[in-house]
């Protein structure tokens, strides 16, 4: 008998079990096809995929690509599977799957690539959960390169992972494959960023309150002059919305958005681009952009661009924050610092801990057969650093 926490995938192997048992099914029978039981018991199709999945797991029907699925014929003890599956009373002895719909108990991880800046607890956040829940992790580094990208879905995929946590790569042309993996009712999660017009699980910071929020911080200070910089925005949902943070922060205090206060084509500090050649080039880039107009703070949307501002500032003799003020989203935290030690940049600190634990959540999800899109927010902190200082009035 099913308990009142049963999953939808979770009915449709009751029902057959019952069938098996009763003698409507018999071994060897062709059994309903995805698309029939989806009908029948009115649920999608990776829910009724995922039940044929748990019963050719339990070695209860064999699927053979082209003909169909198939009642073996040497069924097992079906009272020790349905007590395996969590659908009746537990002889002694038996041990069951921790985590309903698990086949390989393997989930990948794709990411750009990870350091102490941003990214590094997020793994460790999403290896504990993994590890928590009895599965094992797979990790994959695209190093921001699409192509990668698509091979270790395509790859992992192949190799028959239960699903996966993907942080997308950034870029102006979503990933066909990540696209197909997602339309295919496959279980995914996204991270940190999400695909517009896409009905992908994703878990994200809210980057619009948060850009908001620096540059709050910013006019609260005195500054009216406030500049925006940043990789390319196009496509990349998390670099979008901070620009529409800064945009609608100025807007409410009623502060004009500037074309030229906008500098959004560096390329330096994606995962490829970080080379000393590139760096130079924005370098470039950055002196004509400071250099061009009177800001007198600057909203960086990462914390490596925000060190070549710092570096291109110290280059033309002036000093941070006395003369100009530069914030950015995630920092190293030193792990001996003192709890009263300010870090040297005010920037917004992601809840990377938090990430990792509902992506591992929302994985679990779509393995218990639940289909309903889910798209999760991470609390964010403003940390007040040594970058930022009130504006200094011209005498």
């Amino acid at each position: 008998m099913l308990s009142v926490t049963t999953h939808l995938y979770e009915r449709i192997v009751a029902s057959m079990l019952d069938d098996l048992k009763a003698g409507r099914l018999r071994p060897g029978d062709r059994v309903p096809s995805e698309h029939r039981l989806a009908a029948t018991f009115e649920v999608s199709r990776i829910t009724s995929r995922k039940a044929l999945e748990v019963l050719a797991q339990a070695s209860v029907v064999e699927r053979s690509q082209g003909r169909g699925t198939f009642v073996v014929r040497e069924l097992p003890d079906l009272e020790r599977v349905g007590a395996g599956l969590g659908l009746g009373p537990e002889p002694a002895g038996a041990i069951g799957s921790s985590v309903a719909g698990v086949r390989s108990g393997l989930i990948g991880l794709v990411l750009p690539d990870f350091n102490d800046s941003y990214g590094l607890h997020l793994v460790y956040a999403i290896e504990e959960h993994c590890t928590a829940a009895g599965l094992d992790l797979i990790l994959k580094r695209t190093y921001g390169v699409r192509h990668n990208e698509e091979r270790a879905i395509a790859g992992l995929v192949a190799r028959g992972v239960d699903g996966l946590i993907v942080f997308p790569v950034h870029g102006e042309h979503y990933n066909p494959i990540l696209l197909k993996t997602v339309l295919d009712d496959f279980p995914v999660v996204l991270v940190d960023r999400y695909l517009k017009g896409i009905p992908a699980h994703a878990v994200v910071t809210d980057n619009r309150a948060a850009a908001a929020a620096l540059t709050d911080h910013l006019i609260a200070l005195g500054h009216i002059d406030i500049a925006f910089v940043s990789p390319p925005l196009e496509n990349t949902s998390a670099l979008e919305e901070r620009f529409e943070g800064w945009s609608a922060a100025l807007a409410q205090h009623g502060l004009p958005r500037r074309a030229e206060f906008t500098l959004s084509k560096l390329l330096s500090t994606l995962p490829t681009q970080f080379q000393p050649e590139n760096i130079a080039a924005d370098q470039t880039l950055l002196e004509a952009f400071v250099k061009g107009i009177n800001a007198t703070a600057f909203v960086c949307v990462e914390y490596n661009l925000a060190l070549e501002l710092v570096a291109i500032f110290e280059q033309l003799g002036q000093r941070v924050p006395e003369d100009v003020s530069v914030v950015c989203f995630d920092s190293p935290i030193a792990p001996l610092a003192s709890p009263l030690e300010r870090p040297y940049f005010t920037h917004i600190h992601q809840d990377e801990t938090a990430m990792g634990r509902l992506a591992v959540g929302q994985i679990l999800a779509q393995l218990r057969g639940e289909t309903s899109v889910n798209r999760s927010y991470v609390d964010f902190h403003l940390i007040a650093g040594c970058s930022s200082a009130a504006v200094r009035r011209s005498s």
